[in-house]
């Protein structure tokens, strides 16, 4: 089966294990504050990323020296789901980011955990692992991350504002919180800052093939536009030179002007580039052009 281009953005994340315990800590919060469910009831993190289930454990080892209570096969198709539901883990988890599992009402950013610039990298990295998504460039550009908190969206929205230089879009989604970007460039840059420069430059590379296929395209429309005032043009100057010869006018007139008709009798489909250079001798197109208005105006002047 194909692999989709935000599963292969997500691959690329993944290859970026935080070294220090603070940057573990914060992508942990990044995964648990975008994920499936992160209550005091239990810990829920749903992924169709192999990459991202297999270094889950890890960065939760790392971060609260914890294991998941349920564990997927790596091995099964479709979505893996891990879990946690004993009460003693999840409130040292909640208690690594300033919660209390019994007080705790809505869940925020906690600052502190994110002060550091390498820590904001990795939460937003956890956060689009856990609630992220990319479209394929080949069919539009659109990247989100999701969550159903609404205090975290709007701080993450501010954290984005802060490493990146730039706000994202947001929206409402089903009860959740949707933060979400439309712009190539915004798109290439985000992921470039995530860890995903491979990503980001398919991303350049679509953007810049579209951007080809418009110029071609209209260049074409503008050739085939060319083209028919060109044919046009030429049915009005044999139109034109057949009257002169019905009107026996033709005959009489100068030289110049009965090579010119001569010329575009023989070749219909010819420009006046190429008719200017078949006069003898070789004209200019302006000139060419002029002869060609005379002929159409003194058949005009011919009819009755």
């Amino acid at each position: 089966m194909a692999v989709s281009f935000s599963a292969s953005a997500k691959a690329e994340v993944c290859r970026i294990l935080p070294h220090n315990h603070c940057c573990a800590l914060a992508q942990c919060f990044g995964i648990l504050l975008y994920c499936n469910s992160f209550t005091a009831e239990g810990i829920k993190i749903i992924t169709e990323s192999r990459e991202f289930a297999y270094i889950l454990p890890k960065l939760f080892k790392k971060a609260f020296d914890v294991s998941f209570d349920s564990y997927p096969s790596l091995e099964a198709p479709g979505k893996l789901v891990f879990q946690i539901w004993d009460e003693e883990k999840i409130d040292e988890i909640m208690a690594s980011f300033g919660f209390d599992m019994a007080d705790t009402v809505a869940l925020h950013v906690n600052l502190p955990v994110v002060e550091e610039d390498c820590c904001k990298g990795a939460f937003l990295r956890g956060a689009f692992l856990a609630g992220g998504s990319v479209t394929d460039p080949g069919k539009g550009y659109h990247m989100e991350i999701a969550t159903t908190h609404q205090s975290v969206a709007r701080e993450t929205y501010a954290l984005m504002q802060e490493v990146m230089g730039f706000y994202p879009k947001t929206a409402q989604r089903g009860g959740g919180q949707v933060l979400y970007l439309k712009q190539s460039e915004l798109i290439s840059d985000y992921l470039t800052y995530l860890g995903a420069p491979v990503a980001a430059m398919g991303i350049m590379e679509a953007r810049l093939e579209k951007e080809l296929n418009n110029k071609v395209n209209r260049r074409c429309n503008c050739d085939d536009a060319n083209l028919s005032k060109v044919v046009e043009a030429a049915q009005e100057q044999i139109s034109a030179i057949r009257i002169l010869k019905e009107r026996g006018i033709l005959e009489s007139l100068p030289g110049k002007l009965q090579q010119a008709a001569k010329a575009r009798e023989a070749n219909p489909e010819a420009t006046l580039t190429e008719l200017a250079s078949m006069m003898e001798p070789a004209i200019t197109k302006p000139a060419m052009n002029n002869r060609m208005k005379r002929l159409v105006q003194l058949a005009k002047e011919a009819k009755p």
